[in-house]
C-alpha cells in the first residue's frame, strides 16, 4: 500500500506532493564545461515508465534542467506530459550551465533561447519554476542584472511563475581550476546574490550527513523561512550511498560521460566506511535497503515544511521503493540518533581522508 504524504502549499502557492522527482539521472551519460556530468545508467523506456509510477503514486513535482543530457531529460518529460492534465504537474528546470555558441550563458539572448527550447522539449507553455543554475555571471557580475530583469520579464510574459537560486555552492569548475586558499566564501557570495536575486525557491543539497549550521547562524531552512522562500531538497539518499545500494567488494564500474566515475565516493575505502557507518541504522531501523531509504527520505522531509525532497531514479522499482516505503513519521528520538550516528560517519569519512560533502560541484 502506498505511504500518501500530505500535500504541502510552498511558494507561488504550488501545491506540491514533498516527495518530488529529481529528473537529473533520466538525461542519461553526457559532458559540460569539459566535465562527465551525466549518468550512464538510464534507459529510456525504463525512465519514461518511471514517471508514469510515480505519478500513479502521487507525485506531482518533477525537477529538471536544460543541461540533464543537454534536453534529453525534457524531451523524456515531454513525453509523459502528454499523457496526463497540465494543471496536475508542477515542473521545474533550470538555466546557466549551458552557454553554446554565446558569449556567456546568462547573456539575455541566450537565455530566451534557452528557455524556448525548454518549453518546446516539455511541450508546455510554462514553467512553475525556473533556476538560475549557477551564481557564475561573469567578470564583476557583468550579467547578473540583465539576467534578472529577463526573469522578470519571463514572469511578466507568464512564461515562468516563480523564480528560484541555488544555495551556497560552487561553479562547477572552481575546484579544478582555482587553488584553494584562493576560493571565495561562498556562503557571503551566497548571501550578496540573494539580496539582489531574493528568490521564490531556494535548491540545496542536504541529507542526513550535511553538518549543521555552524553556532549563531540559521540553517539554510530558517533562512528560506524567514524570507518567504521554499526549498528543494537534492541528493537525499546520497545518490544511493545512504541506502546501502553499493558493495565495497564489488564497488561500481560506471561508463563514459557518468559523472560518478570520478568521485571518490564510491571507491572500496569509501564504500566500506559507510556501510560501516550506518550499521547502527541497520540495527535501528531494519536491513532492507528500503529501511534505509524511508530513514533517509523522512530525515529530510522532517527537517522543514517550506521544503519539498527531490529523490531521483534510472527504474520504475526505484521509483516504487521511494514511495512505497515511508510508512510512518520517524520520532524526534529518531532524528537526534541519525543525525549523531550520521555525524560519527561524517568524522569517519573525514578522517580517512574521502572528500564526501565538499565534492567538485557538477551541474545539478
Amino acid at each position: 500500500m502506498t505511504d500518501r504524504i500530505e500535500n504541502r502549499t510552498l511558494a507561488g502557492q504550488l501545491i506540491i506532493n514533498p516527495v518530488g522527482v529529481g529528473c537529473w539521472a533520466i538525461g542519461g551519460p553526457d559532458t559540460n564545461l569539459g566535465l562527465p556530468m551525466g549518468w550512464s545508467t538510464a534507459d529510456d523506456s525504463q525512465s519514461l515508465r518511471g514517471l508514469e509510477r510515480a505519478f500513479e503514486l502521487g507525485a506531482n513535482l518533477l525537477d529538471t534542467a536544460d543541461v540533464y543530457g543537454h534536453g534529453h531529460s525534457e524531451r523524456i518529460i515531454g513525453r509523459f506530459l502528454r499523457t496526463v492534465p497540465r494543471d496536475q504537474v508542477v515542473i521545474s528546470s533550470k538555466g546557466g550551465y549551458f552557454a553554446g555558441t554565446a558569449e556567456h550563458a546568462y547573456k539575455p539572448s541566450h537565455m530566451a533561447r534557452q528557455l524556448a527550447t525548454t518549453l518546446e522539449n516539455l511541450g508546455t507553455d510554462r514553467l512553475d519554476v525556473y533556476f538560475l543554475h549557477n551564481s557564475e555571471f561573469g567578470p564583476g557580475d557583468v550579467y547578473l542584472d540583465e539576467a534578472l530583469e529577463q526573469m522578470r520579464d519571463f514572469q511578466r510574459q507568464g512564461l515562468i511563475k516563480t523564480i528560484g537560486m541555488r544555495g551556497p555552492h560552487r561553479f562547477a569548475t572552481e575546484r579544478l581550476t582555482v587553488p584553494k586558499e584562493q576560493r571565495g566564501d561562498k556562503h557571503a557570495r551566497f548571501r550578496e546574490l540573494f539580496e539582489r536575486i531574493r528568490p521564490d525557491y531556494l535548491a540545496v543539497r542536504y541529507n542526513a550527513l550535511t553538518p549543521p549550521a555552524p553556532a549563531g547562524r540559521d540553517d539554510i531552512f530558517a533562512f528560506a523561512a524567514a524570507h518567504g522562500c521554499s526549498v528543494l531538497v537534492n541528493k537525499p539518499l546520497s545518490q544511493g550511498l545512504l541506502t546501502g545500494k553499493y558493495d565495497p567488494a564489488a564497488p561500481p564500474v560506471f561508463g563514459d560521460g557518468d559523472h560518478r566515475r570520478r568521485k571518490a565516493w564510491f571507491t572500496p575505502r569509501a564504500l566500506r566506511t559507510i556501510q560501516q557507518g550506518m550499521e547502527p541504522l541497520r540495527e535501528r531501523f531494519g536491513t532492507e535497503r528500503g529501511d534505509l531509504v524511508r530513514v533517509a527520505i523522512r530525515y529530510c522531509l522532517q527537517r522543514a515544511d517550506n521544503a519539498a525532497v527531490l529523490v531521483g531514479f534510472t527504474t520504475p522499482q526505484q521509483v516504487e521503493q521511494n514511495y512505497q516505503c515511508l510508512g510512518e513519521p520517524l520520532s524526534e528520538a529518531d532524528m537526534v540518533f541519525i543525525r549523531e550516528t550520521s555525524g560519527a560517519l561524517q568524522k569517519s569519512l573525514d578522517a580517512s581522508g574521502e572528500v564526501f560533502l565538499d565534492e567538485l560541484e557538477t551541474p545539478q
